[in-house]
């Protein structure tokens, strides 16, 4: 493309999006333009101020053991009981592997399941959310990932704003995600990867979003994929950081944090309950890939 072609068409998408993705055919890198912490921290914070710090200046922080084995135990077995009545039932909120009848991952379970609405509406969960985003706020989506020992798949490097800006309507960084561990996650198992302080640039997408591309992107995602230049360039500033840590364990992580994880081949399964907490500000609007709203279950918009 002409690259003052490129330029006017970037400028006019950015009349009406700060954030444009998939609408070039070559990466661009963009400065955040909002904040990553929304509150004043004060002693009354549910966060220490070093646990703040740290998360505004690398995007992400884990908190260990923090919840108890006794709850571990009773998400385990419910998480246990939807695996087995998804492997054999269908549903449209159930997302299997590509290639067998494994489960990925559940979506809506906020929603469906009242094990699982209770540990969202958890009391220092919610206290942790509006502090971090400064205001009240609702889970934009929800879902349990699986991967399994031997069998389980990666996910790829991917920030989870870009994809909800462009396929949600999401408006601004004003979102995060809490995983919560309900296996010990090692080394070895596919644990969650992070690139520390890659929250701070936007990494536009190259290709076009096909219609209806969630129902393949959540089974192996092609689009909403950074490129590998831009993704070497924020791995020599941040490097990767391994998120390790018991059952129990929980990792924040904004929005626009770069994230991934590789398949799991050995005998040790990881699975993890994935909140996305958005502020009641930063409701989704129409996608900026000018298509129909991906289904509820995947992005709450109320």
């Amino acid at each position: 493309m002409n690259p003052i072609l490129k330029s006017e068409q970037l400028e006019k998408q950015s009349l009406a999006d700060k954030y444009p993705s998939r609408v070039t055919d070559v990466p661009v890198i963009m400065k955040r333009e909002d904040p990553v912490l929304y509150s004043e921290w004060t002693e009354q914070s549910p966060l220490t101020r070093e646990q703040s710090d740290f998360y505004e200046q690398n995007g992400f922080l884990v908190l260990d053991q923090f919840f108890s084995a006794e709850e571990i135990t009773e998400w385990r077995s419910e998480l246990k009981k939807l695996g087995d009545i998804y492997r054999k039932e269908e549903a449209e909120h159930v997302i299997l592997e590509p290639e067998s009848r494994e489960v990925r991952s559940i979506f809506a379970i906020h929603d469906n399941n009242e094990c699982f609405k209770k540990l969202a509406e958890h009391p220092r969960l919610v206290g942790i959310a509006n502090y971090l985003l400064g205001s009240d706020t609702y889970v934009h989506q929800s879902r349990i990932n699986f991967k399994p020992g031997f069998t389980g798949k990666e996910f790829y490097w991917h920030s989870d704003f870009e994809t909800w800006h462009v396929e949600d309507g999401m408006p601004a960084m004003r979102a995060f995600s809490c995983s919560i561990a309900l296996e010990d996650n090692y080394h070895h198992n596919g644990p969650l990867m992070v690139i520390p302080g890659s929250h701070k640039k936007f990494i536009s997408c190259i290709g076009k979003t096909p219609d209806n591309h969630f129902k393949q992107s959540l089974r192996r995602q092609e689009y909403g994929v950074p490129d590998p230049d831009s993704l070497e360039m924020l791995r020599k500033e941040g490097g990767i950081h391994t998120a390790l840590g018991s059952a129990g364990s929980i990792i924040l992580f904004d929005c626009n944090t770069m994230h991934g994880s590789n398949s799991n081949i050995t005998p040790d399964p990881r699975s993890n309950v994935f909140l996305v907490y958005n502020s009641t500000e930063n409701k989704p609007q129409k996608p900026y890939s000018g298509q129909n709203p991906r289904p509820l279950y995947i992005a709450v918009r109320e």
